[in-house]
């Protein structure tokens, strides 16, 4: 690797050019016979990515911009999809929360290398109801729940005693009010 840095960028350039993509066999794709729904061709692979055992299938990166204009990307989980869309949660309060508040349209992308699959997706974001958020938000495990609460997404951790003292707390609120939601999650 050392031969690589040392030859700049297009030393690098070179090595990239090197490096084989799609050397394997990869699924056939007969768009003729596509679903005409996309939703339903993307379930289907998404099952076969599962059904593969391929790592986290259901991973993506989401897309948006902040109130420049400038892009921001991070990897989230999908939720759900269906006819009317594909879900993923957000906290109000976090960046992605602020972007999506700003500018409520985005772009997500699933990539399964091992099929040589890509999938891109892209429009307006919608906030669920609140049933659909309470029930997303107690859907999840009381940590989780507990990290949420704290509304810290994507903040410096500057002193982890700290973060550890807020979660132990936030745990026993958790604890003592079980159904607790906080307003800010959004599907």
């Amino acid at each position: 690797m050392a031969d690589i840095r040392e030859g700049g960028s297009a030393g690098v350039r070179q090595w990239l050019r090197g490096i084989e993509v799609f050397a394997r066999p990869l699924p056939a794709f007969a768009h003729e016979q596509a679903p005409a729904e996309p939703a339903a061709l993307f379930v289907t692979w998404l099952a076969e990515a599962v059904a593969a055992g391929l790592p986290d299938p259901h991973a993506m990166t989401l897309s948006t911009v902040d109130a420049a204009g400038d892009p921001d990307a991070r990897v989230l989980i999908l939720k759900g999809v269906d006819s009317s869309g594909w879900q993923f949660a957000s906290h109000a309060f976090s960046p992605k929360g602020g972007q999506l508040a700003c500018h409520p349209r985005a772009a997500l992308t699933f990539y399964w290398p091992e099929h040589g699959r890509q999938v891109r997706v892209r429009g307006s974001v919608t906030p669920g109801s609140a049933q659909d958020n309470a029930a997303d938000f107690l859907g999840r495990s009381a940590t989780a729940r507990a990290q949420a609460l704290l509304g810290r997404q994507s903040q410096y951790l500057t002193d982890p005693a700290e973060q550890e003292h807020a979660l132990e707390k936030s745990l026993a609120l958790i604890g003592r009010e079980p159904s607790l939601v906080d307003s800010a999650w959004t599907l």
